[in-house]
């Protein structure tokens, strides 16, 4: 099997358990954030639902610069607006992920991905660790924030990997 198609996989099964955890989130509580510095519930489902589209800009861009790129990011993030817009905005950008994903090849993985802060170069990394890095893993880690935000608001835990204290991975 080609990398990219793993890649692709990965990408569906995640997909599938990262709507699921978005949807136990509670209408009521969207406003809700366990300090004031974090991210409210809206605010982290919004980063999480639009965090695959990011591989669009991987695939294409062939450097970030983390003076300006990280800025206009955040600037352009989103805010969930309901639970519904969430797992919209989840669908789109799963889809958009795919897409980007079909339209490279195994050799496009290796191509190498530029990390500058204006004119100095902070670190060059083929685009399939970046992938792994800067998608999958952080997608995982605020997925793995949303779980506690649900547990800190009584909502009952999704099993993810195993058993939650809550439900069974693999139910009889």
């Amino acid at each position: 099997m080609a990398k990219i198609e793993e890649l692709v996989q990965e990408l569906e099964q995640e997909a599938r358990t990262t709507r699921r955890t978005l949807a136990r989130i509670p209408e009521d509580r969207l406003g809700w954030r366990p300090h004031a510095t974090s991210m409210t519930l809206a605010e982290l489902a919004g980063h999480i639902a639009t965090l695959p589209a990011l591989v669009t800009d991987m695939a294409t861009w062939p450097k970030f610069d983390v003076e300006t790129s990280n800025e206009e990011i955040r600037a352009s993030r989103p805010t969930a607006a309901s639970v519904m817009d969430a797992l919209e905005m989840h669908d789109r950008s799963v889809a958009q992920a795919k897409a980007a994903l079909a339209g490279m090849d195994d050799g496009a993985l290796a191509e190498p991905w530029r990390m500058v802060r204006g004119d100095e170069e902070v670190g060059t990394i083929p685009r399939g660790a970046l992938f792994r890095s800067a998608l999958f893993s952080h997608w995982y880690h605020h997925r793995g924030q949303l779980t506690v935000y649900l547990r800190m608001t009584g909502v009952a835990v999704p099993a993810i990997y195993g058993d939650s204290a809550d439900e069974p991975a693999f139910p009889v």
